[in-house]
Formats: structure tokens, C-alpha cells, sequence
């Protein structure tokens, strides 16, 4: 079985990559199997630039090809905030429910249909000695009133997918695969894989 090196220490998306990458006959590593290794310093202004950084940093420490995402909600009232800062938009540590919180309140009597959003991924693959890549994927829907849902992680609980009519947090992790801005992106790299990870 060939290796994958997730380079993040989310959990959650720890256990979305290996449900994706399984089936592809590929096993996941990731940041948490390898806990001496400090943080890459998120310095991008871009998802885009984030992910480059990530995946371009622990390439080169292991010297092996390095996978690394970066994503985030994105609301249209709130002037596609939180955006990068996703993860820690309500501050430094990295608190879900914090988040959520802060998202719920700054929307508190904004309408249905001005509380749009989407989650927006790209994905970065470093090579050792050649250039990197990116794909994206993004999942459009809207910011819900309340929490609703168990599953999942981050804003889950809150971001609703209209044809769907429920949070992703309400979604079994293979239906979640099939249309979420991860699952999306991994599939626009699935066709490379073969090729860059041979």
C-alpha cells in the first residue's frame, strides 16, 4: 500500500483524507504520527499561499510528497469572513464552538436569504525537486440559525447545503465526502495521484 503524508494535525480532517485515500489503496499519514515536528506558521493571505506553505515546508523536512489543504467559510454578509482565519477566528487557539459562536452572533437577524455561504478548499502536492499544485473545491450553502447535527468538525453544525436541507454535521461522513469542498477537491486530484505518487 503506497503513503500519503497529510501534512496537518486536525483530526477531523485526518480522518476525511483517510476515508478518501483508503479506498484509492493508498494509506494516510499525518502531522499527529509525528508530534516532534513544530507547526508551519500560517503567514498566507490566501488559501492558496497557505497550503503552498504547508506542503512545501514538510516536503522538504521529510523529503517525501507532502499533501497539505487549506480551507474555510466563507460568508457573504459578513464580507467573506472568517475566510483564512477560519480556524481561529475567535482567536488564537483553535475552539470550534468559539468560532461557531462568534459566526451565530455576528449574523443574529440577518434573513435567510442574505446568510449565503460557501466552504472553500485548496489543496497543495509537493514534490521533492519539482513544482508544486493546487486544486480546489467549493460547497455552496447557507449559515443556519442554530447548531444541528453531531457529526463532522469545525462549522459543521451550522452551515446547511440547500438541496440537501441540513447541516453537514448531519450528513454520514460518505455523503459529507461526496459534496463537500474537500471531497470535491480530492477527487480533482484523485486522477493525478497515480502519476505524482508513483
Amino acid at each position: 500500500m503506497k503513503e500519503v503524508l497529510i501534512a496537518t494535525r486536525n483530526k477531523g480532517k485526518a480522518i476525511e483524507f483517510e476515508a478518501l485515500f483508503s479506498p484509492m489503496g493508498y494509506s494516510v499519514k499525518t502531522l499527529l504520527d509525528y508530534p516532534e515536528v513544530p507547526d508551519v506558521e500560517e503567514t498566507g493571505s490566501t488559501f492558496k499561499e497557505n497550503a503552498l506553505l504547508k506542503a512545501e515546508t514538510i516536503a522538504s523536512r521529510f523529503n517525501v510528497i507532502t499533501i497539505a489543504d487549506d480551507s474555510g467559510l466563507i460568508v457573504d454578509a459578513l464580507n467573506g469572513e472568517p475566510g483564512v482565519y477560519s480556524a481561529r477566528y475567535a482567536g488564537k487557539e483553535k475552539d470550534d464552538d468559539a468560532n461557531i459562536d462568534k459566526v451565530l452572533h455576528q449574523l443574529e437577524g440577518v434573513p435567510f436569504t442574505e446568510r449565503t455561504a460557501r466552504f472553500h478548499c485548496t489543496l497543495a502536492v509537493s514534490r521533492p525537486g519539482e513544482e508544486s499544485l493546487t486544486v480546489t473545491g467549493e460547497c455552496e450553502g447557507y449559515i443556519a440559525n442554530q447548531r444541528q447535527g453531531d457529526h463532522g468538525f469545525g462549522y459543521d453544525p451550522i452551515f446547511g447545503v440547500i438541496d440537501q436541507k441540513r447541516t453537514l454535521a448531519q450528513m454520514s461522513k460518505t455523503e459529507k465526502g461526496e459534496i463537500s469542498h474537500r471531497g470535491k477537491a480530492i477527487k480533482k486530484l484523485a486522477e493525478l495521484l497515480p502519476t505524482l505518487l508513483s
